[in-house]
């Protein structure tokens, strides 16, 4: 008889064969893709590639671009125009709970934007890209509802501390601003889910860099840098914290890329599109939405927090799920 552990791992060795098989269409997946097939995809979009062309490509630039940042900064711009959909990812078919499938590939949310490009840009073919992919999204790389990183600055960003390192308070120095969440994820679940789970409240303490206060960041930003936006509530109906005089929280997240005349933009999935500008832009326009609001209570653009893309994820992952990394469970 098996034991767990053996059909754990059967499982999941299943898992990514049945995914490979179907993007191969039953033909043997070739070591080096076709130079005439890459030329054509090098002209098409990426949310309009399949499974298969997926597999080729990365095959490709895996092979031909060793610099992480380039990798990543060349993925995102790819995906430029990608459709807008928020609520695009769940755990079918392992789980009910979410019905959405584990990937899409045609539109993207915010997050869901950046965790595809990180996950392309580490992968060298579909497989690869799968498991960095389900392993970046969920808390040690557990497939399920209850450990996929839910709160970005809360979950996302400690979970990928080998991806990522928060140098915000860094960048920001004096200048920084001091806030709080009080964060809930049994009433979470049960309210999204309808899931009993029993875990205890979280008092979690953050920083952020103001908007206006951009200038002390941009110089020391490099490509492939993770932003998160932080957006609040600043009326008198907010519910106030101790540090910050309203509430807080990161409500969008994004890439950072370099113009080819050095201006510091921002790639990030929005109505109605993937695009690119100038973080400048970015502020500005946010600025003036908020101006025009008559509600004061309704959340607006407060600033950032920046986190930077670490120099050998491969390594830092290897020293937590050991040498098979990126390690990754089914439910």
């Amino acid at each position: 008889m098996m034991s767990a552990t053996t059909i754990r791992l059967s499982a999941i060795v299943l898992f990514f064969s049945l995914f490979h098989a179907t993007i191969v269409r039953g033909e043997t997946a070739s070591a080096e893709a076709d130079s005439s097939q890459i030329e054509q995809l090098q002209a098409k979009p990426l949310y309009e590639f399949t499974e298969a062309e997926v597999d080729a490509y990365l095959q490709y630039l895996s092979a031909t671009e060793p610099d992480l940042r380039k990798r990543i900064v060349h993925l995102a711009r790819k995906n430029l125009g990608q459709p807008y959909e928020i609520y695009l990812l769940g755990e079918m078919p392992f789980e009910h709970y979410d019905p959405q499938p584990l990937y899409c590939l045609t539109k993207s949310d915010c997050l869901v934007f950046s965790e595809h490009t990180y996950a392309m840009a580490l992968g060298n073919d579909w497989r690869s890209f799968m498991a960095w992919l389900q392993r970046i999204r969920y808390r040690d790389g557990k497939i399920g509802v209850v450990t996929r990183n839910h709160y970005t600055e809360a979950d996302w960003n400690p979970s990928n501390r080998w991806l990522v390192e928060d140098i915000t308070e860094e960048l920001a120095g004096e200048r920084a601003v001091n806030f709080q969440q009080r964060i809930d994820r049994a009433k979470f679940f049960k309210k999204r889910y309808q899931l009993d789970v029993a875990l205890p409240v979280e008092d979690h303490r953050d920083v952020f860099l103001r908007a206006e206060d951009i200038d002390l960041a941009k110089p020391h930003l490099q490509d492939g840098d993770f932003v998160n936006i932080v957006r609040g509530t600043v009326g008198k109906q907010s519910k106030p914290n101790a540090t910050f005089g309203g509430s807080a929280w990161v409500g969008h997240v994004g890439l950072v890329v370099h113009g080819a005349d050095g201006t510091v933009n921002l790639i990030h999935s929005t109505k109605p599109a993937v695009r690119e500008e100038p973080i400048d832009t970015y502020i500005q326009r946010s600025l003036d939405q908020a101006a025009k609001a008559a509600d004061e209570t309704k959340p607006r653009l407060l600033g950032f927090k920046f986190l930077r893309l670490t120099e050998n994820p491969l390594a830092n992952l290897q020293e937590i799920d050991g040498p098979d990394a990126p390690r990754v469970t089914l439910p």
